[in-house]
């Protein structure tokens, strides 16, 4: 029965292996969604925490992150797509015991670890999977309509935690947080998908093998690994720290976090649409500059606002708050641009076959980064003053023009290279 509907896919000119891959990214966003999008306020209304304490709950959530590479070399003999299915039992489970429980805060770190743990294995599994299934000269498309759909599912998701919140089905004074339940039982739909995709994909050259676990260190990838590491910063400005301007300054709620990320979302849809077929238009190397000026803006632009705000003690209305809520929005588009990371380390891949073990790496070092800047903002923040966090930001992004200077997309000369 499998293998007809497979043969009435292709003759409609499907291929039931993508159609599966963009459900599962379809499925793994909603749920990711639930959780991540509110988890600033979960922390500030169930465990009042402060600056420094946000900052070292960053620790556990960025720790599966530094142990990405070790964690799927350790698992390549299952392949990546057998690991995708451990992935989303690992965010099930953890992200069911936050909704059902109001643990210690101890113990709720142990099941934040989890659910981290599942979507940081996930992240470079569904790069290094979306890349095999996609055409080789439709690269930057794929995974433009990948992010798309993130995006998308992220719009929708937006709106159902918004009006979750605004009518009172979702509360963290509940007793039972439903909508990481909700979350939960999304993930488990996850699963199903990812069972499928490994039947339907069984005898492709997707998988990762019997690989051993290896860091992978090749100069030709210096620039791919100086882009992962200040995205390591950047995104603990954008997710962590933009957050936190506006449910520790501006003291908003759930539902407006909700409703910037439907705003976000929305525009998101045809913004990561526009990069896919721009990057296969003009190149990468376009993306990179494109990226760079607008880290550098945003973050610039953002510190003053933000000096402005604590300055004047302002948590209600007016100018300064419609802008931290544009520059919030106009963060997030940036961060979507990760993707450009992933096409540009495609370009450069000694062999595509360690792509994956490249991505991997990548995201280790990303999240050592992260670690670090999560501890170092915190204190900056509560020491200096919270602006200070983002003009580190806007500094550091000069790497990322430097970068994009530098970067060759194609690199037709061999090179000095080790492999750890």
């Amino acid at each position: 029965m499998g293998d007809k509907l497979k043969k009435r896919l292709l003759d409609k000119g499907i291929r039931i292996e993508m159609l599966l891959f963009l459900i599962l990214i379809a499925v793994v966003a909603l749920g990711n969604n639930m959780g991540d999008s509110v988890f600033s306020n979960y922390f500030k209304e169930v465990y009042n925490v402060t600056a420094s304490q946000r900052a070292f709950i960053e620790f556990p959530r960025e720790l599966p992150g530094l142990l990405c590479a070790l964690v799927i070399g350790s698992l390549s003999f299952l392949g990546d797509i057998k690991t995708v299915v451990l992935t989303q039992i690992l965010a099930c489970v953890g992200l069911m015991a936050l909704g059902l429980f109001t643990p210690s805060f101890g113990i709720m770190l142990i099941f934040l670890f989890t659910n981290s743990l599942g979507m940081h294995l996930f992240m470079p599994l569904s790069d290094s999977i979306g890349m095999s299934l996609a055409e080789p000269d439709k690269v930057g498309h794929r995974m433009g309509q990948y992010g798309s759909i993130r995006t998308l599912v992220g719009f929708a998701a937006g709106i159902v935690v918004f009006l979750g919140f605004r009518t009172g089905f979702f509360s963290f004074a509940s007793e039972i947080k439903w909508i990481f339940v909700v979350g939960a039982c999304i993930f488990a739909v996850a699963i199903i998908v990812s069972v499928l995709l490994v039947k339907y994909t069984k005898g492709m050259s997707i998988s990762t093998g019997n690989k051993k676990f290896r860091l992978v260190f090749r100069y030709r990838y210096r620039y791919y690994y100086i882009l992962t590491i200040l995205h390591g910063v950047q995104k603990q400005i954008a997710y962590v720290f933009g957050s936190w301007v506006i449910v520790d300054l501006l003291l908003k709620g759930a539902d407006i976090m909700s409703l910037l990320t439907i705003i976000s979302s929305f525009i998101g849809i045809f913004f990561l649409r526009l990069v896919g077929k721009t990057i296969d238009k003009l190149g990468v190397r376009f993306m990179l500059f494109t990226e760079a000026l607008l880290f550098i803006f945003v973050y610039t632009i953002y510190g003053f606002v933000v000096w402005y705000i604590s300055e004047n003690a302002i948590a209600g209305s007016g100018w300064s708050v419609i802008l931290v809520y544009v520059l919030f929005i106009m963060d997030r588009l940036s961060m979507q641009l990760g993707i450009v990371k992933s096409i540009y380390l495609r370009s450069i891949a000694y062999d595509q076959s360690e792509i994956t073990s490249v991505l991997s790496t990548g995201t280790s070092l990303d999240h050592i980064v992260a670690i670090l800047a999560a501890q170092l903002s915190g204190f900056i923040w509560t020491q200096f003053g919270p602006q200070y966090v983002f003009f580190m930001a806007a500094i550091l992004s000069l790497g990322n023009l430097f970068v994009a200077w530098q970067a060759k997309p194609v690199v037709e000369e061999r090179i000095q290279e080790s492999v750890l």
